[in-house]
């Protein structure tokens, strides 16, 4: 069955608000795409639209090659997992599993062989004479995921299912989702804002923010080659750095950093930056290195403010000694280790970077994002020489 879905041109708009701008997508039979962004950035409204819920104000939903315009929520080949799971809490498992099918008519013998046939896909032999309320987090969110497969739907719609469940639940669950999808070949959109779920399962992952998709790309390539200033600082963790560009030597870019210094890092073919342009430095945390005094190269002067212990590595806040911006340095233990005496708050270190490994992009005005939350705080440029997280 064709489970491929295509958004053409489509627009949402709410009275004057225009929640999502002009938007065209295709997602593949048998993908697992998710939407990844803050809250507010469009993402459920967008999931909606496809199963039906919305209506476009502009555009269309084609799934397995037919316009859906017209076609209302119980006739769409979709089915949908909600954040709070909607279970029936007064139904067996079975019962909960088998009610799409019931409403749809299929006998009851149908309908055990279904269930069961399910349970054993998600792991919960046994489970079929349970109340809802005797299961734990994990085993209701199997149940939901069984009772929308019932229904034999071409595109499996999930918004946000994992929010409620505790971090080792939640990174159990997610290789649980990915096998599942992987045994039954179903289109699997996936609405999030952790990017760790994201990462973690997807195929291909459309990073998105206020109503516009800013890059479709997979997870590896989202991490390393981030097309946007907001796709830089969503995904992972990254120092942003601002300076002007000084010159451009293929991929290698040198910038001017103001009170920084001469600076370097790299940009893909397609980033068009000119000389004198203001442009953005993007360089992660654990790519930063301790360096003794006097080494060569793009380096930052620091006052460690905060040494976080994280288990398998060091988190360190400091603030660059030039502009007193933040700067986050992620040391891996063996590091850490012999530099244990330096790093105490108020002591100055000095930090490295291969410019291979930090990326440059044109300065666009994009949001900057709260350092702890990952939430926009401020639309457009930050002072020159300043570094955001």
């Amino acid at each position: 069955m064709d489970g491929s879905v295509r958004l053409d041109e489509v627009v949402m708009r709410f009275g004057d608000f225009t929640a999502i701008e002009k938007t065209s997508l295709a997602i593949g039979s048998g993908e697992f795409f998710s939407f990844l962004g803050p809250s507010g950035c469009g993402k459920t409204t967008l999931l909606n639209i496809v199963s039906g819920f919305l209506t476009p104000s502009e555009g269309q939903v084609v799934i397995g090659g037919e316009p859906m315009a017209g076609v209302p929520v119980n006739r769409r080949p979709t089915a949908m997992i909600f954040q709070n799971l909607a279970l029936f809490p007064l139904m067996s498992v079975f019962e909960n599993i088998e009610f799409g099918l019931e409403v749809r008519g299929v006998d009851k013998r149908r309908r055990r062989e279904a269930s069961e046939r399910l349970l054993a896909l998600v792991a919960l032999e046994g489970s079929g004479p349970k109340r809802v309320t005797e299961l734990s987090g994990g085993q209701k969110q199997r149940v939901a995921i069984a009772r929308a497969l019932a229904v034999e739907p071409r595109v499996l719609l999930l918004d946000e299912p994992l929010s409620a469940l505790d971090l080792k639940l939640r990174q159990h669950m997610r290789a649980e989702l990915k096998a599942i999808q992987r045994k039954t070949g179903i289109t699997f959109i996936y609405i999030t804002h952790d990017q760790g779920e994201a990462l973690t399962m997807s195929d291909r992952v459309a990073v998105m923010s206020a109503g516009r998709i800013q890059q479709v790309a997979d997870p590896m390539t989202l991490y390393r080659e981030p097309a946007t200033g907001f796709v830089a600082a969503f995904v992972g963790e990254n120092n942003r750095i601002q300076g002007r560009v000084i010159d451009r030597e293929g991929e290698r870019v040198r910038l001017d950093g103001g009170a920084l210094g001469e600076l370097a890092g790299r940009a893909s073919s397609e980033t068009r930056l000119a000389n004198g342009e203001a442009a953005v430095l993007f360089v992660r945390p654990e790519h930063l290195r301790p360096v003794a005094a006097g080494v060569a190269g793009p380096r930052f002067d620091t006052e460690i403010e905060a040494v976080h212990f994280e288990g398998a590595w060091i988190m360190l806040e400091t603030r660059l000694v030039a502009s007193g911006e933040k700067l986050r340095v992620q040391l891996g233990h063996e590091v850490s280790r012999n530099q244990a005496d330096a790093l105490a708050v108020g002591q100055r270190m000095a930090f490295a970077y291969d410019p291979i490994d930090a990326v440059v992009l044109p300065d666009d005005g994009s949001p900057v994002l709260d350092d702890d939350t990952g939430e926009v705080v401020e639309s457009g440029r930050a002072k020159a020489g300043g570094a955001h997280v």
